[in-house]
């Protein structure tokens, strides 16, 4: 079978990335597992480091890169979807607030689920909304456990610190009083994919007055435990 596409630049750049699927490759590796020339293929590699498709590991060699399992992440967001409702709806009704699950996406975060509070004062998040990574627990969760160098990036003009981000490792939530917009707080989860990277985050959020401002200590629970039924049916699925 032919694999050509007819656009060069890109079927030598599959090659890279093909080659690099069985492990760390040196430049000389990639050269014997493509048959590219050698400038050829270190002007590939290091375009597609760029792109964070191709990474090195502590040797230097080259390795897959990130940006690749965010993608088969985002792959897979239909079956996040498809189980996020009903535990959703789930977490409002044992908790009485809103509850919502939030994806990252370049230097936004976008609710891609959501189960409103049926009356009284509402934290209102609609489906679709993007929101900054700067500030609120679920950016707070989306950034914890990146790679150290975006990790860096995203703290800069951010509300929270990396010693704040320290503690959501250590104790697996975050939460916010007033951190993203005056008088709202709320908490939130890591929901982990099958290679237990982070994917999504869930929240509950809802007026200081009823979640007071140690929100963590009332829905923390409620919150990991519907963030590990997410991460649960990610792995299920996979």
């Amino acid at each position: 079978m032919d694999n050509s596409s007819g656009v060069g630049v890109l079927d030598k750049a599959a090659l890279v990335l093909s080659a690099l699927e069985s492990g760390p490759a040196t430049l000389a590796g990639l050269v014997a597992a493509t048959g590219l020339a050698r400038p050829t293929a270190h002007r590939l590699a290091v375009a597609l480091e760029h792109h964070r498709m191709v990474a090195r590991d502590m040797q230097g060699r080259f390795i897959l890169g990130p940006r690749l399992a965010e993608l088969a992440a985002a792959a897979g967001e239909d079956r996040l979807l498809a189980t996020a409702g009903p535990v959703l709806t789930h977490l409002r009704d044992v908790t009485g607030e809103s509850a919502q699950l939030y994806r990252r996406q370049g230097d936004m975060r976008i609710c891609v689920a959501a189960a409103e509070r049926l009356s009284g004062l509402r934290d209102t998040v609609p489906v679709g909304s993007t929101l900054t990574m700067k500030a609120g627990s679920s950016a707070q969760i989306l950034m914890a456990w990146e790679e150290p160098e975006r990790l860096h990036r995203g703290l800069q003009g951010a509300r929270f610190t990396a010693t704040a981000l320290s503690g959501v490792r250590r104790r697996g939530w975050a939460q916010s009083i007033g951190e993203r917009e005056p008088g709202v707080a709320s908490v939130s989860a890591p929901v982990r994919g099958p290679s237990n990277r982070v994917v999504a985050a869930v929240s509950v959020s809802g007026p200081i007055e009823r979640l007071t401002r140690h929100p963590g200590r009332m829905h923390a629970q409620a919150v990991i435990d519907a963030a590990s039924r997410l991460s649960e049916a990610l792995r299920r699925s996979s």
